[in-house]
């Protein structure tokens, strides 16, 4: 959906990148500010500050790419690094849904409450279908809705006031992005020689 932006903002990520390295800020550290910014998001969420919220959320997201940019310009790339900012997006996203799940309860909201339970199992889906086949050495990167995409969708949605609009959205293109996968999934595997089974002598009848 936004590959058309891709290649600008990671050029532009880079830039900051480069100036932030020469701060001495790690890209883990990185990743654990922006966790915590989502933490802050997530609070002013559940306050009802949802205009800001979405401003602030937009903002976070962008701050998000900046850990992996840091860590290609300062060859600091690590497999926990990798680890750490897939598992911390899982929470930030998460904690993100629960603010929102909490405001709609402050209010008596259940569309909102069940919506946003939905959009949560539906990225944890996404996620997991991904990391399922990583474990299996297959790509899987594909679907209609990655997270930058999700976080642009929730963000728009609140800035302009449509917060159900957007979780219904995202409650829909979650589960059509991890059943995306797994078809993916699913064909990948088809394409695959199955291994050779090792011959078995027979023994002559007596």
């Amino acid at each position: 959906m936004l590959e058309v932006f891709k290649q600008p903002a990671r050029r532009v990520a880079e830039a900051v990148a480069e100036f932030l390295a020469r701060t001495g800020v790690t890209p883990n550290g990185l990743t654990l500010i922006g966790f915590f910014l989502n933490v802050i998001v997530a609070a002013f969420l559940a306050g009802g500050f949802l205009r800001l919220g979405g401003v602030l959320l937009l903002l976070a997201g962008a701050f998000d790419t900046l850990d992996g940019a840091l860590a290609r310009v300062t060859g600091l790339s690590s497999r926990f690094g990798a680890f750490l900012d897939s598992t911390l997006d899982r929470y930030s996203e998460a904690i993100l849904l629960f603010g929102l799940s909490f405001e709609g309860m402050q209010r008596g909201d259940r569309t909102v409450v069940l919506l946003a339970f939905a959009v949560i199992i539906g990225s944890l889906m996404v996620s997991y279908c991904r990391a399922r086949a990583e474990g299996l050495n297959l790509d899987c990167e594909v679907g209609i809705a990655p997270r930058p995409e999700r976080v642009l969708i929730l963000g728009l949605g609140l800035i302009v006031g449509l917060e159900i609009v957007a979780l219904a959205i995202l409650a829909v293109i979650t589960h059509v992005t991890a059943v995306q996968r797994i078809l993916h999934v699913r064909a990948a595997t088809r394409r695959e020689v199955p291994p050779t089974l090792p011959a078995t002598r027979t023994e002559s009848p007596p």
